[in-house]
């Protein structure tokens, strides 16, 4: 049994978003399982995934105004950097920091998925984007001016501490 099963608590609403976090969970899934020999080839599977995955949702942030920098794509990078240290270290024999790599994405993708990515699914719905098509059914609705924070309601003063009386 997986440590990290598709559940309907993973679910955010999003269709296309939700079929491919389901992918997800099913090639970590398969790394899990893998004995030393497919190890490696499941974890390059993965990170070809995590890649289209990260890559779909900057390009739906991209076209509803959330900024390329927000802390969004930021953990999209860092996490591809990680993973892709990880598949470096696996080919010079490592494969238990592969499997610790692994065991921590169990860990990370359902806080991600319901934070960062909620927020996401969130915004696209209220503005009416079809990741499917690319369409916007409520232009009105997007946001004047490019979203910086973490989420879609958040901008960088929302990220400073709060001030200690």
């Amino acid at each position: 049994m997986a440590a990290l099963e598709w559940s309907p608590a993973l679910e955010l609403g999003v269709a296309r978003m939700d079929d491919t976090h389901r992918e997800f969970v099913a090639l970590l899934a398969e790394v899990e399982a893998a004995d030393d020999a497919a190890l490696l080839p499941a974890w390059q599977a993965l990170i070809a995934h995590t890649q289209q995955h990260f890559d779909q949702e900057d390009f739906w942030m991209a076209a509803t105004r959330f900024a390329a920098g927000n802390c969004h794509s930021t953990q999209h990078e860092a996490v591809l950097k990680v993973m892709r240290e990880g598949a470096k270290q696996g080919a010079t024999g490592n494969l238990a920091l592969v499997r610790s790599m692994a065991a921590e994405l169990v860990h990370w993708f359902p806080i991600h998925a319901d934070s960062m990515d909620a927020a996401l699914a969130q915004h696209l719905q209220q503005v009416g984007y079809d990741p499917a098509s690319g369409q916007l059914a409520r232009p009105e609705a997007l946001p004047g001016e490019l979203i910086h924070g973490c989420s879609s309601t958040c901008g960088d003063d929302d990220l400073a501490p709060a001030a200690v009386a």
